[in-house]
């Protein structure tokens, strides 16, 4: 298990160090360059004295290795839109609220898709199948985005307030009232998706030999749902959670920039519009470690939860030694 866990965290380094190297260059291939993201013409003296003040002036493969001493100190850079604020500050101060909105999405999404999927198999062929199966496909089909001004246009104005995000040491009435729109938004994709996957693993697993065993042997049909459905029923959940976590938390940049919540996503947006390229490449870099630390994690709980994968792992060791 340990030298399973060890050939993750290598293939973490490469993947980053793919990733990097390809969203450095990538990023300078970019025709233009910062000097030319404002409307206004610059004259060529103050050009070429951002150039070098940013370090533009030097061939491309200097700035690459310059680039990557300054991340192996932990420094992304400093902004070229905002002298003085670095990437780190950003990310330190943006990140929080990006984190507690996809939590929080994330959480949401999984416990109604779960309850919605558990039912409809529990329920197959019923009205409350047809239910499920109807908020699913609407989950499915209706962009997040739409979902989040259909919402304001409803349900914001009063109680909910339409945009804003909590400050910081806001009670939990307040905590409820700004982030409950943003959350039922950025939730509405993962409620379709577990809800879906839910109905098809209890379904499964309902006509597993074992189910079938333990009705002979005259279990009850709680005793069965309870001890030999849902425990296994919920294995393959987990290799879609760690996926919906990275890519809620990484990727709720509209339903940021609708709410107008200070979050990095929203952020990383005025980046991209701004060719504020430190930007850009810290936060295209720490959203990819995110994701990637999320599929690790999602690995690792599996070999660990199911010891059909933990029981692989340890033969593939044997064989290779």
């Amino acid at each position: 298990m340990g030298k399973y866990i060890l050939k993750k965290i290598i293939y973490f380094f490469i993947t980053m160090f793919i990733i990097i190297t390809a969203t450095f260059f990538m990023m300078n291939c970019m025709p233009g360059d910062a000097t030319q993201a404002d409307t206004k013409v610059l004259p060529a003296a103050v050009v070429e004295n951002l150039k070098a003040r940013w370090g533009l002036d030097k061939p491309v493969f200097e700035r690459y290795l310059i680039y990557l001493g300054n991340l192996l100190q932990g420094q992304f850079g400093e902004s070229y839109k905002t002298p003085g604020m670095t990437a780190n500050q950003v990310i330190a101060e943006r990140f929080p609220a990006s984190l507690q909105l996809g939590l929080q999405a994330v959480a949401v999404g999984l416990i109604i898709g779960l309850i919605l999927g558990i039912l409809a198999a529990l329920h197959r062929g019923r009205v409350i199948d047809f239910v499920c199966i109807f908020i699913a496909i609407i989950g499915v089909s209706v962009p997040s985005f739409v979902f989040a001004a259909l919402l304001q246009r409803f349900a914001g104005g009063g109680f909910f307030p339409i945009i804003g995000w909590p400050s910081k040491g806001a009670d939990i009435a307040d905590e409820f009232r700004y982030t409950f729109l943003p959350t039922m938004s950025a939730a509405i994709g993962g409620i379709a998706t577990y809800s879906r996957y839910m109905r098809s693993s209890v379904l499964d697993v309902m006509g597993s030999d074992y189910v079938l065993l333990a009705k002979a042997k005259g279990c009850s049909r709680r005793q069965i749902i309870w001890r030999h459905v849902m425990r296994n029923a919920l294995m393959p959940i987990i290799s879609i959670v760690a996926p919906q976590i990275a890519g809620v938390v990484t990727g709720s940049f509209v339903i940021e920039r609708i709410f107008s919540i200070p979050g990095l996503g929203r952020y990383y947006v005025d980046s991209v519009n701004g060719r504020d390229y430190p930007m850009i490449m810290a936060t295209t870099i720490f959203f990819a470690m995110i994701f990637i630390v999320c599929m690790i994690g999602m690995d690792i709980l599996y070999a660990v939860v199911d010891p059909r994968v933990r029981h692989s792992i340890i033969e593939g060791k044997e064989e290779n030694v």
